[in-house]
């Protein structure tokens, strides 16, 4: 790889033993995917959460720390495992928000900011198209890459961070002109309507596509997407194919022509009414007896809370419903009224985290949750793993379901 006097400087250790460590993985990292080079980033966002940090990471950030290690550029995170105002009603434990609180204090150190959310192109400074990033969630990265035109790759802790203490990142991949353009070609007959329908159709496209590097673009769309709906889709895309950017014909910034995209000659693929109901009946059905409603995966943005609250607005909730909404939302929810009618209707909100990063099976063991629903497409594809039964269905649906126990769509 080709360094510059600046970063041969770091992998010498002369801007500090924290700085040398991060280019050094950076290097390590880049020769795999045969960068020739590193590229300059202006932001960074890193997960973190206690559950996949453990013990040994927070010891290794507290080392970095202890080094003097400082963010070369603004650097911010993903939400956290445990809301340490309310961990012990969700059944965490002291220690899971012991580890919490060593890894917070010590990025603080670092000069990360604690923004905590995965929804930061809602919130924190969005990117804006062209520009290089270096993200790590891959709701943030497939919405930024793909609605923002920016350019990120999926970032391990590791390397988000790394590139936080350098402000680059290896050159390859979504960095790359070459690797943006469409690559499969996918016409929709259906239009979806709401979030969940939205988040279908990133399901059917991604698990379509199946691979990192394959680039969907979607066209016959006749209505564009809201950000909230844009948000849904891509997460789903991400959750189910690992895809990091897609094209939306005449809507997505490095789309608005076929020829824009490269994707002039590519065989159509339908994506047919009986696709798309496949894959809801997948999750639950109308009928099944419900544990946890949950919304989360991505957290909710303010127009979302405010949805939520007028679903809830005079009924009481006979199972858990628990909201997960940025810390940057809640402020606002809770000047705009939304925070206490949620709460009033017996639902729970949590700020700056996300049930599936949360130790959520050791939560649904504490809380003997198993039958799960939500109207994230994203958050019931990974569950599935963590010991629940997850069931999908509108947002309409999923309120329903918390009053009535079960779900009544």
């Amino acid at each position: 790889m080709r360094l510059t006097d600046e970063e041969q400087a770091m992998l010498a250790g002369e801007m500090g033993e924290a700085r040398r460590w991060a280019i050094d993985h950076q290097v390590q990292v880049g020769r795999m995917f045969d960068a020739v080079d590193l590229v300059p980033v202006s932001q960074a966002h890193m997960m973190g959460d206690p559950e996949a940090v453990g013990v040994a990471g927070a010891e290794f950030l507290e080392g970095l720390a202890d080094q003097g290690a400082r963010v070369a550029i603004p650097m911010i995170t993903d939400p956290r495992g445990v809301d340490l105002r309310r961990y012990e009603v969700m059944g965490q434990t002291e220690e899971m928000a012991g580890v919490e609180r060593r890894i917070i204090a010590a990025l603080t150190r670092m000069g990360v900011m604690m923004t905590d959310t995965c929804i930061n192109y809602q919130t924190v400074m969005p990117p804006v198209r062209g520009e290089h990033v270096a993200y790590g969630d891959t709701g943030v990265v497939i919405y930024s890459n793909s609605i923002c035109g920016a350019r990120s790759n999926f970032e391990g802790g590791p390397s988000a961070l790394a590139a936080g203490l350098t402000g680059r990142t290896p050159r390859y991949g979504l960095h790359l002109d070459e690797n943006r353009r469409a690559t499969r070609r996918f016409r929709v007959s259906e239009q979806p309507k709401g979030l969940t329908d939205w988040g279908i159709l990133g399901a059917v496209v991604g698990q379509a596509a199946g691979s990192y590097w394959e680039v969907p673009l979607i066209e016959g769309l006749e209505v564009c997407p809201t950000s909230d709906q844009a948000k849904h889709l891509g997460a789903a895309m991400a959750s189910f194919g690992s895809t990091p950017l897609f094209h939306l014909l005449g809507i997505t910034p490095e789309a608005q022509r076929l020829a824009d995209a490269g994707a002039e000659a590519l065989p159509i693929e339908p994506v047919t009414p009986e696709a798309m109901q496949a894959m809801r009946s997948r999750f639950g059905a109308p009928g099944d007896k419900v544990d946890v409603v949950v919304f989360a995966a991505p957290q909710l943005s303010i127009v979302e809370m405010q949805r939520v609250a007028e679903l809830c607005e005079g009924k009481k909730v006979s199972v858990p419903l628990i909201v997960c909404t940025a810390p940057q939302v809640y402020p606002d929810a809770q000047r705009m009224g939304f925070v206490d009618t949620i709460e009033q209707a017996g639902g729970r909100i949590l700020v700056g985290t996300c049930f599936y990063n949360g130790y959520a099976r050791e939560v649904g063991v504490a809380n003997g949750w198993k039958r799960l629903l939500s109207n994230s497409a994203k958050i019931v594809n990974i569950l599935g793993g963590y010991g629940y039964t997850p069931a999908l269905a509108s947002m309409e649906a999923c309120v329903a379901a918390a009053v009535a126990g079960e779900i009544v769509q």
